[in-house]
């Protein structure tokens, strides 16, 4: 039997990065390493959307080898009105978070909280740039994925494309990625901020939530995984980013007093 040596063994463990820069980097390229494996393996994307989908008998003026069916968790008033809260709630949030930035400058001098601010700022910046700029005003817009219920798989009438694809026929409002996993994925980012003394109360509802909305939007036939995937794993590269510039920034600052 053979048995390795303590220090063997540390040289196996993972090596989680040190730094915000370090942890943006691996959320960065683990965002293309996921793009690039949805790509060369499209059939995992149907596959899980075929899980939610239930067919049924084509009437008399269905075309001749046509899909008929749907997604009958659409139908659901209960998930709907969870959908619709759990897509307000960002938004929500980040009114409040907007309002207590303004607090924060209505302070001067020593009762003015500068890491309260900054802490804000990154918040609201992650949401600005990454769900609504990044992906609801470029990749939705330009990258025409038809969503699940729009493609001739699924009953509609347009073909399916792989992730990240260009080629799709959506003209708006498209697939690729999602808006509201973008935002659920916003919304987990948060608990960083969230002090020690309330994070284990507010942990377990707010991860609940972030992924509970993307399974929904996939579980609807709006999103495919990657979809909702890469949409929530975008915000927490946009979150690292801004971080990672706000702590290069004021390292550079203190450099400087």
């Amino acid at each position: 039997m053979t048995v390795f040596p303590k220090n063997r063994w540390r040289g196996l463990a993972i090596r989680l990065p040190k730094t915000t820069f370090g942890a943006f980097m691996l959320l960065f390229w683990m965002w293309w390493a996921l793009l690039a494996v949805f790509r060369a393996f499209p059939e995992i994307d149907i596959y899980f959307s075929q899980l939610f989908f239930v067919g049924a008998d084509c009437d008399a003026t269905a075309a001749a080898g046509s899909i008929c069916g749907g997604f009958p968790y659409r139908d659901v008033a209960a998930f709907d009105l969870l959908r619709t809260l759990f897509f307000r709630l960002p938004y929500v949030v980040a009114i409040v978070m907007l309002w207590k930035l303004v607090e924060c400058y209505q302070q001067h001098g020593a009762t003015f909280n500068a890491q309260r601010a900054q802490r804000l700022k990154v918040a609201l910046g992650t949401l600005l740039i990454g769900p609504v700029l990044l992906v609801n005003v470029v990749l939705k817009e330009h990258w025409g994925r038809p969503r699940p219920i729009q493609t001739d798989i699924f009953g509609g009438a347009l073909h399916f494309v792989e992730a990240g694809s260009l080629a799709g026929k959506c003209v708006s409002n498209c697939s690729f990625v999602s808006g509201e996993a973008a935002s659920a994925g916003w919304l987990f980012c948060l608990l960083l901020f969230v002090p020690k003394s309330l994070r284990y109360a507010v942990a377990a509802p707010v991860a609940a939530i972030s992924i509970l909305t993307p399974a929904m939007r996939l579980s609807f036939g709006a999103h495919y995984l990657s979809d909702v995937v890469l949409g929530w794993l975008s915000s927490l590269v946009v979150f690292a980013a801004l971080l990672a510039l706000t702590e290069s920034q004021q390292h550079q600052k203190n450099s400087e007093i």
